[in-house]
């Protein structure tokens, strides 16, 4: 495996490191709230960096959640590029790509997922798709939702739609998440214009085979959902990498009986562990990515990937924060950003005994076939 970028790869990181840097400042993060930055968000659709994504791949993208989890940027890159861009991309009809992919392209559609498949939503030939989803991120951000139902076939809805309510929910970090509700929502219908879907049409699944053929449904559904994990575990890289170079310039800089904190063995081996903990995150990540834009099988290295971010993140972002002392307590240091989007990536992306449960359950079953 090589996982040196490619001349476009290293084009588009650069350009996303710049306006990441110049935009999401600790100012601007403290005025946006737990909302969107639509600035930087529109900066980032002019300069191409979303369309982008289908050019470099996944691993392309995961180098640019990386630079936005640096900075915690609060902008729904991740999910748009994953659960709109990429999803339709790849598992879109011809008439669904030529439709939809132009919008996440510009930015003027945000897509987000309702991932993984819980059991609560389920979609019906007649009446469409019912259920709730207890939290979404950047939902109110979104127009358009990939639902993973029940029987894990992928739908497309629209947040605007009659059957379709969404209420705000406050999470750890503030990724603008919400409450998703659906009562028969229509779907968007494979091979439809949208003004052909009124009247609670129920839609196909994003493969465009009937609910319940696999082709369309489970192996679609696998697909995303691996992408998702890598993806978020790239931006968990992202928020490590910057919350560790903080506590580094703080320990640096900070000193203590007339040295600085830096030369002190205890923060040297609590800054190297985390080190270690932020590379095992980024190389997991990398290989899950690497194998899936070259079309192999990746479920469990995007499983690998997922449950060190999960796992080492959460201990990377405690260390920074331990790291600044009294510092570290207070809410408003940019370093308490990085710590809260770590818990909820942490969270996201399930906690690790899950994921290692699941990951042994696919091994196993990989291991009798």
């Amino acid at each position: 495996m090589d996982f040196t970028p490619t001349e476009e790869q290293a084009a588009a990181q650069g350009l996303a490191a710049r306006i990441f840097g110049d935009l999401s400042t600790h100012d601007r993060l403290v005025a946006a709230g737990t909302g969107t930055d639509a600035e930087l968000w529109k900066e980032l659709c002019a300069a191409g960096l979303p369309g982008a994504v289908e050019e470099i791949g996944l691993l392309g993208l995961v180098l640019l959640l990386e630079e936005q989890g640096r900075t915690t940027a609060q902008v729904p890159f991740a999910s748009s590029c994953v659960y709109g861009l990429l999803a339709v991309a790849e598992h879109g009809t011809d008439e669904q790509r030529e439709r939809l992919l132009p919008q996440f392209r510009d930015g003027t559609a945000v897509a987000t997922g309702a991932f993984p498949a819980g059991g609560t939503v389920q979609a019906d030939a007649e009446a469409g798709l019912s259920g709730t989803v207890p939290m979404v991120p950047w939902l109110r951000e979104a127009t358009h939702v990939l639902v993973a139902a029940a029987d894990r076939s992928l739908w497309i809805v629209r947040t605007g739609d009659a059957g379709v309510l969404t209420e705000p929910v406050e999470t750890t970090a503030p990724w603008s998440a919400g409450r998703l509700a659906l009562s028969g929502a229509p779907a968007e219908r494979l091979g439809e214009a949208p003004d052909e879907q009124l009247g609670g049409a129920p839609g196909e699944p994003l493969g465009g085979a009937a609910p319940g053929e696999q082709l369309g449904g489970a192996q679609a559904y696998e697909k995303v959902l691996a992408m998702a994990r890598t993806a978020f575990a790239g931006l968990q890289t992202g928020v490590c990498a910057g919350s560790l170079a903080r506590a580094v310039e703080h320990t640096n800089t900070r000193e203590q009986f007339g040295r600085p904190l830096s030369t002190n063995q205890g923060v040297l081996l609590r800054a190297a562990d985390a080190h270690m903990d932020t590379e095992a995150i980024r190389v997991t990540a990398y290989e899950a990515a690497w194998l899936h834009d070259r079309a192999l099988p990746c479920a469990a290295q995007a499983l690998t990937a997922a449950w060190w971010a999960s796992e080492a993140g959460k201990r990377v972002v405690h260390a920074a924060q331990h790291l600044h002392g009294g510092t570290g307590a207070d809410l408003d240091h940019p370093v308490h950003r990085h710590f809260l989007w770590g818990r909820q990536l942490d969270a996201h992306l399930g906690c690790g005994s899950e994921v290692l449960q699941e990951l042994g359950g696919l091994l196993v079953k990989e291991g009798s076939r």
